[in-house]
């Protein structure tokens, strides 16, 4: 069986690293902070000091890191797994982050002998957690092949999108998704309460219809109760939105819906809400209307 090294353990990694752990895989984990590491270590984990030994020790290594300049310094950087790889490894990348950094690690690891796959995932801390992610990736056949038991242990929709970068572009096109339906959500739950009509009620009638999608059978139920705490952070939202745009304006690509929900994620951040779920973007749409979303017994 391979040996997989992980690294990044936030909210939807460690949850990722504990289902391979589950499913028998030999495991080395590392993590910025170390909480996470050792509550993994104490499941069966081992745990190293820097993604070098991670590499050193491990035939699959797996990143899930914040944002693009990270993804690049882990792989490429001082003490990075490219420094402890060695030919016939395989490298994936859990991370939201832009295409054209994929290729550039792709790239760099080819020449070393090792296979690279970007293999963003989609779902949440739900879809982590319960092994049910949306896995896109990118990368050659092969690879996609040899790595294909890993994801069965992570996720459930596993499709092979492209070449290098294409698992990103899939993601980014996901993205778009989310935030219209996240701010979708928001204005009609707002706009049946202030016609006075329940919006739970609302969100019952229509989830069978037409407009039924994984955002309304999983989050009016938590915004209702005014839970609001973090699935998918906000920030990363923004983020990963940051990573539409520029990936539209490469390819001479106008978006303007999603231009106007990237300015309310943005908003969100400048708002102080940016730990908060992406689903309590409805935050934002709260102070624009003058009307707060309200608990059942509200």
């Amino acid at each position: 069986m391979e040996r997989i090294g992980y690294i990044g353990l936030g909210l939807m990694g460690k949850s990722i690293a504990r289902n391979l752990l589950r499913a028998s895989y030999p495991l080395t984990v590392h993590n910025r902070s170390r909480g996470s590491v050792r509550e993994l270590v104490d499941e069966g984990a081992q745990a190293a000091n820097e993604p070098r030994s991670v590499a050193e020790s491990s035939d699959v290594v797996i990143t899930n890191l914040p944002d693009s300049d990270d993804v690049e310094s882990v792989v490429l950087g001082p003490g990075g797994v490219v420094e402890g790889c060695r030919a016939g490894m395989l490298f994936i990348d859990n991370s939201t982050i832009k295409p054209e950094t994929s290729r550039k690690i792709a790239e760099r690891l080819e020449q070393a002998g090792v296979e690279a796959l970007d293999a963003p995932v989609s779902g949440g801390d739900i879809g982590a957690r319960e092994g049910t992610l949306a896995i896109m990736v990118g990368g050659r056949s092969d690879a996609f092949r040899r790595a294909f038991p890993i994801f069965e242990a992570m996720g459930k929709t596993i499709t092979h999108v492209g070449e290098s970068g294409a698992g990103q572009v899939a993601k980014a096109c996901n993205q778009v998704m989310v935030a219209a339906q996240m701010v979708a959500m928001g204005e009609l739950l707002l706009l049946a309460q202030k016609s006075g009509v329940d919006p739970r009620r609302v969100v019952e009638a229509i989830r069978g219809g037409s407009a039924q999608c994984w955002t309304l059978d999983v989050k009016p139920k938590r915004l209702f109760s005014g839970e609001r705490s973090p699935g998918f952070k906000a920030e990363m939202m923004h983020k990963d939105l940051n990573i539409v745009m520029d990936t539209a304006r490469a390819c001479g690509l106008p978006l303007p819906g999603t231009a106007a929900n990237h300015q309310l994620f943005r908003a969100m951040l400048q708002m102080g809400m940016r730990d908060l779920d992406n689903s309590a973007v409805i935050g934002v749409l709260e102070v624009l209307a003058g009307e707060s979303l309200r608990e059942p017994d509200a």
